[in-house]
């Protein structure tokens, strides 16, 4: 089927009916890309200069990545496997994706930023504290007096996969104005991130449109997770065509293989022209995420697959979000990457190790590893 993807609009969102989709776990098949063992990185590469952080500390200023979205609360069951009804306990932690993403490129060494809104309650003041604990500029994040924070609890199936219940009825981060955005912020930015779930409802819809709209005229680089929560959506055809919506405006966007098969209505996320049919012609960067078997990458040049890294899986929750964190650490400080396919797949097989890491652990933002860290596993791993 020809993919159809809704133009970048500046008006208000369709109402649509309520519908149902339903995941089945597919089984991966062998790729036409090739799989370069991961001994094919050296351990003097790892211990050397062999990737674009590596100057992070020294370009922190002109390195910023701006990260626009949702903030919330994740509550995780101590075991793994049961229901939320059947879960004994929960642990609290702090979640959302593009707080995510900020926070991890600040525990690899990077200059980020969070913009968004909580509530002006108990758990947003924990919020707004443990962006600053780790280094996150937090001038943009607003607090809203009359909704509060919102909450998710987080199942965590045997194999470390999630299920989602969520609290927000309205929550503040679905409440923030164009008003309140931070727009000096925004333009200095090299780099502005953001997801699909700020698009749902207004007044954040139009803020995120804004804030996009003004990173663009000022030359930022646009990178876009969609990050499908579809429990969250009307229905399934609003989500599809909400997170296309704003596709074509991105210049950097990573895709899981699940949502490759939702936004495409069932087609196969391992043939590559059905990811092709994703790729439009402003788009310097498509990444696919394939879990513990690594990554895909596509430009207008070149194409490949980079290995991941196996690890035991406790919690899988923030694994795109430490990715993600892993690569536009490295693009904020080196736009290269784009163009030189050697020095990409370096930086994959970097964010490949952040996303390992992530899920050896519960919860999204205590779970994201520090650089540190990451060059160590990555030392191990090629020893």
């Amino acid at each position: 089927m020809a993919l159809h993807s809704t133009a970048f609009c500046f008006s208000g969102v369709v109402s649509l009916p309520r519908n149902s989709v339903c995941f089945s776990q597919r089984t991966v098949r062998a790729s036409a890309f090739s799989c370069p063992p991961l001994s094919s990185i050296s351990r003097s590469n790892v211990q050397g200069k062999a990737f674009a952080g590596d100057a992070l500390l020294d370009s922190k200023e002109s390195s910023l990545v701006v990260c626009f979205g949702e903030m919330l609360i994740d509550f995780v069951p101590t075991t793994s496997g049961l229901s939320l009804a059947e879960a004994p306990a929960f642990k609290k932690a702090a979640g959302g994706a593009p707080a995510n993403v900020a926070v991890g490129i600040a525990r690899l060494g990077g200059s980020s930023a969070f913009i968004g809104k909580v509530g002006e309650d108990e758990f947003g003041y924990m919020l707004a504290d443990i962006l600053k604990e780790n280094n996150v500029n937090s001038e943009g994040m607003r607090f809203d007096p009359g909704a509060r924070t919102a909450l998710a609890f987080v199942t965590l199936r045997s194999d470390g996969e999630r299920e989602f219940m969520f609290y927000r009825n309205p929550s503040a981060d679905m409440l923030l104005q164009e008003a309140e955005l931070d727009f000096d912020l925004i333009r200095k930015a090299k780099i502005l991130h953001y997801g699909s779930i700020s698009l749902i409802t207004e007044p954040c819809k139009s803020a995120h449109i804004a804030a996009a709209k003004a990173a663009k005229d000022a030359g930022v680089v646009l990178s876009y997770d969609p990050n499908l929560r579809l429990p969250l959506w009307p229905s399934a055809k609003s989500a599809r065509e909400g997170i296309l919506s704003i596709w074509e405006t991105a210049d950097v966007i990573k895709i899981s293989e699940e949502e490759i098969s939702f936004l495409t209505e069932g087609e196969d996320p391992y043939d590559e022209n059905v990811v092709r049919k994703l790729y439009h012609q402003n788009l310097k960067l498509l990444l696919v995420t394939e879990g513990p078997d690594g990554c895909r990458y596509y430009t207008k040049e070149f194409s490949g697959r980079v290995k991941g890294m196996k690890v035991d899986a406790v919690d899988t929750t923030g694994a795109g979000d430490a990715f993600v964190a892993g690569i536009l650490s490295q693009l904020a400080v080196d736009l290269s990457l784009l163009q030189e396919e050697g020095k990409l797949r370096d930086a994959l097989l970097f964010a490949n190790a952040c996303g390992a890491l992530t899920v050896t652990e519960r919860g999204a933002i205590p779970a994201l590893p520090t650089r540190e860290a990451v060059l160590n596993v990555m030392l191990k791993s090629v020893a």
